[in-house]
């Protein structure tokens, strides 16, 4: 089954870059560091790499099935499964993306709770959130494009913030150097493998993308400056906390901004905090944009509709994290399914797909 989606409103491929970084560079980069550390202490740099590594893979295994089927993963499932099982499991995948939203929504505001307005309720700051993804996720997907454009290159200067730790750095921190087994490292793999998820989201939006075959080197691209950003803040952060105590912060990027210093602003982490709420936007806008579509081609109801009913779980769930152990709890559940969903399944659906297709094309 193919997808066709008029020509006005298909992207350019190099847009994918900023879809894929700007779903990839997300709320996890505040506090990624933490459970890594907790695993594999100073080689966490090391699991960074490896874990981009093995996301050039999945990302090749995407576009594998992409380019053959010429559709999204609704199709794939479709194609592989069959019409029944295959739409089983696309709603499965809509329900893993709400509860994605949810706790990408739900980490926010608490951030901003703790650091900003500790008196401020969950429930205006998380309609106000929601309802300006409504208008930007009903102006269509072009319109999903620009924010995560803007989302990219907006906040870019925030970047230039971790040169600030070097000063007080002690990089002999890094040292011993593969000072972990392999099984830790593979461990490491699941601390933060979710904090790299984003990238799939191509197998929803390929449909809209201009000759999507020339897009993957841009997903490539997306994924390599998303792993070196990831891992220029992980060895900063390496050299300026010392061990033992950065497995006790949440947010350890946070308290890094803590020291930057500028004439007009006494605290920069509230710039900081502020700022990131232009970097979560659009993977909120992605995704519900994504479930909404795919609810959209599995129960043929209008995605304006389906939209909204989306948004209203995402509230109601997101109102109902009261507090720190809660949410605690619901993003190590969502991390562990995502996991496996990313790195267990998605493997999987390429290697039945391959199969099916090879045996229709004997047949």
């Amino acid at each position: 089954m193919n997808t066709q989606v008029k020509s006005e409103l298909l992207i350019s491929p190099f847009l994918v870059m900023f879809l894929v970084h700007g779903t990839q560079y997300g709320i996890g980069v505040l506090s990624f560091q933490r459970s890594l550390v907790k695993i594999v202490g100073n080689d966490a740099w090391i699991s960074i790499i490896a874990t981009g590594i093995v996301i050039h893979f999945l990302i090749w295994i995407l576009y594998s099935m992409l380019n053959k089927n010429k559709g999204d993963l609704i199709s794939i499932h479709q194609q592989t499964f069959g019409k029944w099982l295959g739409n089983f499991l696309s709603t499965l995948y809509i329900l893993f993306i709400l509860s994605q939203a949810t706790i990408v929504l739900r980490s926010y505001i608490e951030i901003v709770q703790v650091w900003m307005f500790p008196l401020l309720k969950t429930w205006p700051f998380a309609l106000v959130i929601l309802l300006g993804v409504y208008y930007v996720v009903i102006g269509g997907f072009r319109v999903v494009t620009g924010v995560c454009f803007l989302a990219v290159v907006v906040p870019f200067y925030l970047i230039f913030t971790f040169f600030a730790p070097i000063e007080f750095s002690n990089f002999r921190n890094l040292l011993p150097i593969f000072d972990h087994s392999f099984i830790e490292m593979a461990q490491s793999l699941k601390g933060v493998g979710f904090t790299f998820s984003g990238f799939e989201y191509v197998l929803f939006y390929y449909p809209f993308i201009k000759r999507p075959e020339s897009s993957q080197k841009w997903a490539h691209f997306a994924n390599l400056f998303t792993t070196a950003l990831y891992l220029f803040i992980m060895v900063i952060t390496l050299a300026y906390f010392e061990k033992e105590y950065l497995k006790t912060v949440i947010w350890p990027t946070l308290m890094m901004w803590k020291i930057v210093e500028l004439p007009f602003v006494e605290r920069f982490e509230i710039i900081g905090v502020t700022s990131w709420a232009v970097v979560m936007m659009p993977i909120i806008c992605v995704m519900f944009w994504a479930a909404s579509r795919a609810i959209k081609q599995v129960f043929k109801v209008k995605q304006r509709k389906s939209l909204v009913l989306l948004l209203f779980i995402c509230f109601i769930v997101s109102c109902s994290l009261t507090n720190r152990e809660k949410i605690q709890q619901y993003n190590d559940w969502i991390t562990e399914i995502g996991f496996y969903i990313i790195f267990l399944y998605l493997p999987l659906l390429f290697i039945c797909f391959h199969i099916r297709y090879k045996v229709r094309g004997k047949s």
